[in-house]
């Protein structure tokens, strides 16, 4: 999106030096991510913002709000980053993995019903979990523990409780997003400036866990945020790569009850590239000791 822009190609780079040099990265398998039909994204987009985002410029940019910009390439970037959810769903589905996790650009939760926003075109991880409901299954759930609410997959499933949606987010902070109490399959967890990992876990623990065992899904989609690091530069939150890998060790287990042992996981946030990289390890290692 520009020179200096936070949601830059070093990411990805970022995480695959640290799983290549830590020997994470030769126990995956790895795959490459198709492009998203137009069936797929229309399950969880308007037709008008589909043609919108596939209508990238020839050159240069496209301003679409004062932090996100479209280029050449975004159309088929956001394609492909949508692409990988449905593909992770197949793999999962078919038993080829149990968790799957999407490490694509752009990020995908802010991006709403019928317009792009905060980094994002279409949303990932809604697009796979349309695609999952879409293949039969009644209830899935969606965990996003990024330090920014995740507007767009809530306004997506908003009217849909096969969907349970739980978050934490700092706030006030953008989206500036307002709880919808009469939504009783949305758990969101607002965190003040400044919280800890002790006490992000409490909350967890006394919001999150209750309701996912509740709700019982067949599949567990996780929007993979990890920009409520304490060394993110876009927040302030203060987490450590060891609560991304508490946090996977429970889905882990969760999921081996209740999903088959299936989880979805797509990359959302995260800008500091050395907390990137580390977090997104921890977050993995769970996934591989079993």
């Amino acid at each position: 999106m520009g020179v200096g822009h936070p949601e830059c190609p070093a990411r990805l780079r970022a995480i695959e030096s640290r799983l290549q040099r830590s020997g994470v990265l030769e126990r995956l398998q790895r795959l490459e991510a198709p492009r998203a039909s137009r069936e797929a994204l229309l399950r969880v987009h308007s037709a008008a913002h589909v043609d919108d985002v596939l209508d990238a410029p020839a050159s240069g940019y496209r301003q679409i709000d004062p932090d996100t910009l479209a280029n050449p390439h975004t159309a088929e970037a956001a394609q492909r980053a949508a692409g990988a959810a449905v593909l992770a769903v197949d793999t999962v589905q078919a038993g080829q993995a149990e968790l799957a996790f999407c490490a694509v650009r752009p990020p995908g939760h802010h991006a709403e019903y019928d317009h792009s926003m905060g980094f994002c075109f279409f949303d990932n991880l809604a697009v796979g979990a349309a695609h999952a409901l879409a293949g039969g299954l009644r209830r899935i759930a969606v965990v996003d523990f990024d330090v920014h609410y995740g507007n767009g997959t809530a306004n997506i499933f908003r009217n849909d409780p096969r969907v349970l949606v739980c978050n934490t987010y700092q706030s006030p902070l953008y989206p500036y997003w307002a709880s919808d109490a009469a939504n009783v399959h949305f758990v969101d967890v607002p965190l003040r400036a400044g919280t800890d990992g002790a006490a992000w876990r409490a909350a967890v623990e006394r919001a999150w866990f209750p309701a996912l065992e509740a709700h019982r899904p067949e599949l567990l989609f996780v929007s993979a945020g990890f920009d409520a690091h304490r060394d993110d530069p876009l927040a302030h939150l203060n987490l450590e790569a060891a609560d991304y890998a508490w946090l996977a060790a429970w889905l882990q287990a969760f999921a081996a009850r209740h999903c088959h042992g299936r989880v979805v996981a797509t990359l959302e946030g995260g800008y500091d590239l050395h907390a990137l990289a580390e977090s997104v390890e921890a977050f993995l290692q769970p996934f591989l000791e079993r």
